[in-house]
């Protein structure tokens, strides 16, 4: 068997796998002892499978945060409803909106329509130390604004859903580019040791506007598919075959999984292919994946407390348990872990639409910040909360509002934000972002010197390019330092 297996890897060879390969080979061996001979017998003792830890090395800053969990409210919330009150607006409820603030400007879906101001639907109070004021209806996450940054100049350059959560993960429209996960494991790899570095969980909201969500918001692009995201879901199996079969034992799994993995090594040694390697590594991570995961997932063994303070139940599959969760991934390790929740486009109903938002999400994410602090652990995570984009301060005589990507309110804190502040403003209609405008690269480039990485830095040559998360443009927003 061994000799069919050989001959059939000779003949696998081509001319060209061999010619880089060697020529590889001779580059690193020189390029090796030009440093230092004595690295050449350490590089030889190097295991394949000791745990990847990324390509930034050293760290370009001193790292101000370890982790990263991004909470998506995808469908686009409204600022108006949530963190940026508008006095005015509600002045001018029901009146034609200026055309001089909406002249040439991209609109999505009210082209040639009679746009009328459309007063914020809820009140806003204010909370925390500094007093800003958000909706009334957040009053659980307005018990910690001492803890976030509330940035209310958000802008983005995509105006519909998908290429707007493409431009949100990846910096581009484009489908094919890593998203900001896979970037950031890439970058600095992972200290989970049997878990994904990136982990996506999902939950759906109940006022039925659940856009789908694409697997390519979590795609590692060009670089290895081990550095993509791995979806788990909150109910039911968390991923699915994660059992093992009837009548076969985990100690003959082990086996069957080492049997195959020394076949692909064999082949690797070949013809040379990157997707070998990690076709390798992810069977070694299902494998583990099959003992973590469950107890994971079990969040039963979570003291009731802990259960009243997210207000969850074990195994609902809500935006609260999926926080939960993520805490518990934090622990573990896991780099990136991102957080989708559905049902924020609010083209008709928002008032209602919104008090159900927020009666899903208030409490979790105050009990996140929360629980993170009581751990220790809120100044090494940084914690993003975004939507794709905003919405309009019109409607088209309705009780909606529409995609709006010229200003919008996200909130960030934990590791290396100051915290306690409101960064930038909208007009007094709350359309445009005038004071401190952010965009989608600027947040990136911030959110990757907290990590210790230099944005400009991180980057990978696809098609002839340089190819980085923040494109060519983004810049750290240093005021929200701590």
């Amino acid at each position: 068997m061994n000799s069919d297996l050989n001959q059939f890897f000779r003949q696998q060879q081509t001319r060209r796998t061999f010619l880089g390969r060697a020529a590889q080979g001779v580059g690193k061996v020189a390029l090796a002892s030009l440093l230092n001979p004595i690295f050449l017998p350490a590089a030889a003792e190097i295991s394949k499978k000791e745990r990847y830890s990324g390509v930034v090395k050293p760290f370009h800053y001193p790292p101000q945060a370890k982790r990263v969990i991004w909470l998506s409210m995808a469908g686009g919330p409204s600022h108006l409803e949530t963190f940026d009150p508008k006095p005015k607006l509600a002045e001018l409820h029901g009146q034609p909106f200026p055309e001089s603030i909406t002249k040439g400007k991209q609109i999505a879906q009210l082209q040639g329509q009679k746009l009328l101001c459309y007063a914020p639907q809820h009140k806003f109070a204010k909370f925390g130390k500094n007093q800003p004021e958000i909706c009334e209806l957040f009053p659980h996450i307005g018990s910690v604004m001492d803890e976030i940054c509330l940035i209310r100049s958000m802008t983005t350059e995509a105006i519909n859903h998908d290429p707007a959560h493409m431009f949100m993960n990846t910096g581009s429209q484009i489908a094919g580019r890593p998203s900001m996960g896979s970037w950031v494991v890439y970058g600095l790899g992972s200290e989970a040791e049997e878990l994904p570095g990136f982990v996506v969980l999902t939950s759906l909201g109940r006022g039925g506007q659940n856009q789908p969500i694409a697997a390519r918001q979590w795609s590692s692009g060009f670089l290895p598919s081990k550095f993509q995201g791995v979806n788990l879901r909150g109910k039911g199996d968390p991923v699915l075959y994660l059992g093992t079969p009837p009548g076969v034992t985990r100690n003959q799994q082990g086996d069957l999984v080492e049997a195959i993995n020394s076949i692909n090594a064999k082949y690797d040694t070949i013809v040379d292919d990157p997707e070998i390697s990690t076709r390798i590594a992810q069977y070694e991570m299902a494998f583990k994946m099959q003992a973590s995961v469950p107890e994971l997932m079990d969040i039963k063994s979570e003291p009731e407390k802990i259960l009243d303070l997210y207000g969850c139940k074990p195994g609902d599959g809500s935006f609260a348990s999926n926080c939960l969760l993520a805490r518990r991934l934090a622990e573990r390790g896991v780099r990136f872990i991102q957080l989708y929740h559905k049902d924020w486009d609010h083209h008709g109903g928002v008032k209602e639409g919104i008090r159900l938002k927020a009666e899903e999400v208030d409490r979790a994410c105050m009990a996140l910040i929360t629980d993170l602090k009581q751990r220790g652990m809120l100044d090494e995570t940084l914690i993003v909360w975004a939507g794709e984009f905003g919405r309009t301060p019109m409607s088209q005589g309705g009780d909606g509002r529409d995609h709006h990507n010229a200003g919008f309110s996200v909130w960030i804190c934990g590791g290396g934000i100051k915290p306690g502040i409101v960064y930038g403003a909208t007009d007094e209609f709350g359309y445009s972002a005038i004071e401190n405008p952010v965009d989608v690269h600027d947040l990136h480039a911030t959110m990757l010197q907290l990590l210790g990485i230099q944005h400009t830095r991180l980057s990978v040559k696809f098609q002839g390019l340089d190819v980085r998360l923040t494109g060519i443009a983004g810049k750290t927003i240093q005021e929200i330092l701590a």
